[in-house]
Order: structure tokens, then sequence, then C-alpha cells
């Protein structure tokens, strides 16, 4: 098989003989196009060290600080490691566009929207927080390969919402990889650098993702500044330890009362509280859980908490702090918050529906007077588009 690398590079061999995988003959690509003797059509040469010219792909924020921080390397002028830098972006609803876009346009770097990615020649692909699979085709087109910048300690969280499942199972330990990116499979390249950092206590996925976002670009351009020696030393993810980080959907903020911990609830808020609310039934409407609180144990030690039978889900109101008790399976949370048709305080919610209720049903437990599990139906698959591979 003969596969032409575009961007720098002539026709190269680069089919092996048995045992020869795609991970061999990406390291003999980056190294035939290395070399000194290589060079393309027009007579430029594959370069063996910076300036690099780089496409970087990425959407969102943990990818701005990528972005930002490739634009510095690239206006630093003394250092002399970016040459030229331009954008791959999805299309948005918003007419600002995703975080990267607006970033890339507002610095007047050249942004093209997936699955455009332009026509110029680059040395090295950069990816984060992109979301789309990158064909082989499109991967040999870079004489250095495509770079992933990925918020876990691989090969721990592969997938899109590393960050989200790190905060949701309670990880004492966060990280980033730089990691080459192969094609078909997300995450399972080899590993060019990794660090690991504390994730601070009762830390949001939101609070997270800035700590990671700000590592990962430095790793980043740690690894760019020797980028054939970080290639050469990639080593293997190893096959233990492997778990998966899937979107999460509005199903995922679906609170279980029966089933869920204080604890388990409390870390689904930190999670994706900031993207989803946390939502249940309330007399077979959806109600959402805006602003979730610790229950002091001075407020657990009342009498309308103590005194009787309570199931999971049960609801009342606490004067003194001014918040909705809701029980778990093992505890109880405080709500400071809801939405339901509008925003409403805890006290609003006592007072126009919590109240009202018990007026007429004065002589029913608090048990009756609780939030439901609510049960979304499974979301219908979309019927995948078949995707030409990009020449």
């Amino acid at each position: 098989m003969r596969v032409l690398a575009r961007c720098c590079c002539g026709p190269l061999p680069v089919g092996g003989g048995a045992g020869r995988g795609p991970n061999a003959r990406w390291r003999a690509l980056a190294r035939l196009n290395a070399s000194a003797g290589w060079e393309d059509g027009q007579g430029a040469r594959v370069r063996e060290k910076p300036p690099w010219r780089v496409l970087f792909f990425g959407t969102d924020r943990f990818a701005r600080d990528t972005l930002r921080a490739l634009h510095a390397a690239r206006e630093n002028k003394e250092e002399e490691l970016i040459e030229k830098l331009e954008v791959v972006t999805v299309p948005s609803p918003s007419p600002k566009g995703l975080p990267v876009k607006q970033y890339a346009v507002q610095s007047q770097l050249p942004v093209y929207e997936w699955p455009d990615v332009g026509s110029g020649e680059y040395d090295v692909g950069v990816v984060a927080s992109f979301g789309r699979l990158l064909s082989e085709a499109l991967i040999l087109k870079f004489p250095y390969g495509i770079l992933n910048v990925h918020p876990s300690c691989l090969p721990r969280w592969r997938g899109p919402a590393p960050i989200i499942h790190t905060i949701l199972h309670g990880d004492t330990i966060a990280g980033v990889t730089i990691m080459q990116i192969k094609p078909k499979r997300f995450d399972v390249g080899p590993i060019l650098k990794q660090e690991t950092v504390p994730v601070p206590p009762k830390s949001t996925s939101k609070e997270l993702e800035a700590v990671l976002s700000r590592l990962g670009a430095s790793m980043l351009i740690s690894v760019l500044k020797d980028l054939p020696e970080s290639l050469n030393n990639g080593r293997q993810q190893p096959a233990e330890g492997v778990t998966h980080a899937p979107k999460i959907s509005a199903a995922t903020s679906c609170i279980k009362w029966e089933e869920q911990t204080s604890e388990q609830i409390f870390r689904l808020y930190r999670a994706v509280g900031n993207i989803i609310p946390l939502q249940t039934l309330w007399m077979d409407n959806t109600i959402k859980l805006l602003d979730l609180v610790e229950v002091d144990s001075s407020v657990l030690s009342d009498s309308k908490l103590t005194g009787q039978a309570i199931i999971p889900g049960s609801v009342i109101y606490h004067k003194q702090s001014q918040i909705l008790l809701v029980c778990c399976k093992d505890d109880w949370i405080g709500v400071r918050s809801v939405m339901l048709k509008k925003t409403l305080t805890a006290t609003d919610f006592y007072n126009g529906y919590l109240h009202p209720w018990y007026q007429k049903n004065s002589r029913a437990q608090p048990s009756q007077c609780r939030f439901q599990t609510l049960r979304l139906p499974p979301k219908k698959k979309k019927q995948k588009k078949k995707i030409v591979a990009m020449q």
C-alpha cells in the first residue's frame, strides 16, 4: 500500500510486512519525513525541528485554553516554536460559534468548519475536545501525526466526558495525557506525556476543567519543543485500568432517591449541575433542583425528621434555614431553589405548593408529600449517516 502524505512529503511506502501495525507505519512515516532528504514536489523539506506549522481541532472552553497557549507560542518570536496556526471547529447553532471559534476569530486565525480542514501544509495536528473521529487518511497527511490533549490519566476515562466522570465517581486524582491519535477508536494511542493533580475536595467539573486546561496547555507546549524525541519515546497504554466516560444525557441528571446516597447526589450535582440541572418529579410535574447544599447536623436533630417514619424523596421545609430538606437513601440533602414553571426559592415553593398541599391533606403523613424519581424514556438512536473519507 502506498499513501500520499500531502503535507510535506512525496509518496512513501508505509505498508509493512508481518507484525507491522499502524503504530509502526506511523513511526516509520515520522522518521522518514523528518530525515533531511525528503522534500515535497515544491521543494519544501520536512522539518526536523521547530518552528512547526500546526492545525488545531477543538470546540469548547478546555480546547480554547490549548489554542490560547499555541497562539501565544506563535506570537513569541524569540522562541520560534510555532510558525503557522490554523483552526478547525464544528458548526454551532449560536451565531458567535463555540469558544474555540470565538477565540480564533478574535485572534484573526484562519478557521475552518468540519469536515473542511483547509488545504494548507502542516507539520503536526493538535486535538482538544473535538469529538470527531479522524480518518487514517487525514492523520497520515501530517508528517508528525496528530496529538490529543486529553483531560484524564489514560487509560482511565477514555471518551468524551472524562472530567465529568472524574467528579461523578469521586476520584481523588485527575490528570492530563498528551497522546498520539490512532484512527477508528477514541483515546487509545501511545502516551507521550502524562501528569497528575489532586482533585480538590468538593470541586465541580467546571472548576476541575479550569485546572486541567491550564495543565494540558503547558504540557502540550513542552511536547512540541522536542516533538521528534517525544514521539520516539511514546509508550503504549496499559491494558489494565481501562474505564470509559460516555456522554451525559438528560437522564443522567434524574435523581434516584431510593438508590442514591447523599454523597452520590452531591457528586452528581457537582459533576453535571452547571450543564443540566438535577431533575425529579413533584406531583407528576418535572421539577429542577437548582441549588443544593449540605445540611447542618443541628437541622437534622429536628423532631420533624427524627420523630416519624420518613421514606426517600420526602420533602420538608425547614423554616429557620429556609431550605427544603429532601430524604435520600441514607441521609438528607438541602435545596435552596427550584424551577417549576419558574425559578422559586425554597420559601416560595413552600408557600405556593407545600403549604397548600398540607392544608388540603391535613391528615397526611410527610412521607406522602415527596419527590419521586423521574424516569425519562430512552433516547432513540439516530441513524448514522455514511461519511465519505476525505482524500
